[in-house]
């Protein structure tokens, strides 16, 4: 799963030139619309507080006068930098700052958020994926790459924003008590070059740092593999501790997540059988370790 249509760490510091592209947008029947009213609420009321014009403020801290009125209405999150910025120059003692625990959710797009509140609640999660390594599985390098071969292209914002949130996501592998996590891998997945071969090189690394841990079990399917319960397409079930769960398959269901029992049954058994065929955990382990010699 988490193809490039799917889902998605911006390293540029904040701009000195005036530029309104810093932060991201809000849509105003999003939920986090309140969160991000409040939080430019508080930044205006520090500015006011201060003397300070919007344009003023704006030139004291490197960013464009449209870009503080959008924040402090709610119809923009800003990036870290900006609070950082703001907080300094506005003479906060950090109040400004600590606003970035409170926005870090936030500036993820929404299908972002809904699926990593799903992940965190889950005790069990099991994915198969036939073109694309999981979004939990991928390091920042591989992830922008891939969600950069994305046509038509993303904007760069936007690209960035997706790289964030799926990121993000990989707080469960911090999770205690730790979820069980069953991951099928494609053979092509692996030798695929996504970014270039030390892209590719960085991330097979990855994968066998993860396929250590003890709640993790990391299977390939062989290419040469004559019996594959996954051409169906890519697999995806969680298990809540409620005994409730969900699951989708691409094209089982209209590709929608389903949680009635029969459905999911039909998917469990297909993410059983897949499981069956591929490789066990100890030896796709030794698999990707020979694909990354030869890379």
């Amino acid at each position: 799963m988490d193809s490039v249509t799917t889902e998605t760490t911006a390293d540029a510091a904040g701009t000195t030139d005036g530029c309104d592209e810093d932060g991201w947008d809000v849509a105003p029947d999003d939920e986090i619309a309140s969160v991000a009213e409040m939080a430019g609420g508080q930044l205006k009321a520090w500015r006011v507080g201060a003397g300070l014009r919007a344009g003023e403020f704006g030139a004291l801290i490197g960013y464009g006068e449209d870009l503080v009125h959008k924040v402090e209405r709610g119809a923009r999150i800003p990036r870290p930098e900006y609070l950082d910025k703001a907080d300094k120059a506005l003479g906060a003692g950090g109040k400004i700052a600590a606003l970035k625990k409170e926005l870090a959710e936030a500036r993820y797009p929404k299908r972002v958020r809904e699926l990593a509140k799903m992940e965190a609640q889950a005790v069990e999660l099991c994915a198969y994926g036939n073109h694309n390594l999981h979004g939990l599985l991928q390091t920042k390098e591989y992830a922008r790459a891939l969600i950069g071969t994305r046509r038509p292209a993303y904007a760069p914002d936007e690209a960035e924003r997706m790289v964030e949130g799926r990121i993000a996501r990989h707080a469960i592998f911090g999770r205690s008590p730790a979820p069980e996590l069953s991951f099928v891998l494609e053979e092509v997945t692996l030798r695929r070059p996504i970014g270039g071969r030390m892209v590719l090189r960085r991330q097979l690394e990855h994968l066998l740092e993860v396929g250590q841990l003890r709640n993790v079990e990391l299977q390939v399917m062989p290419t040469a593999r004559e019996d594959h319960a996954g051409m169906g397409g890519g697999v995806q079930v969680l298990k809540f501790q409620d005994g409730s769960a969900v699951g989708r398959q691409d094209h089982a269901f209209a590709g929608r997540p389903v949680s009635e029992p029969r459905q999911l049954r039909i998917i469990e058994l297909r993410y059983g059988i897949i499981r069956a065929q591929a490789l066990s955990p100890r030896e796709s382990l030794a698999f990707i370790e020979d694909v990354l010699g030869e890379t």
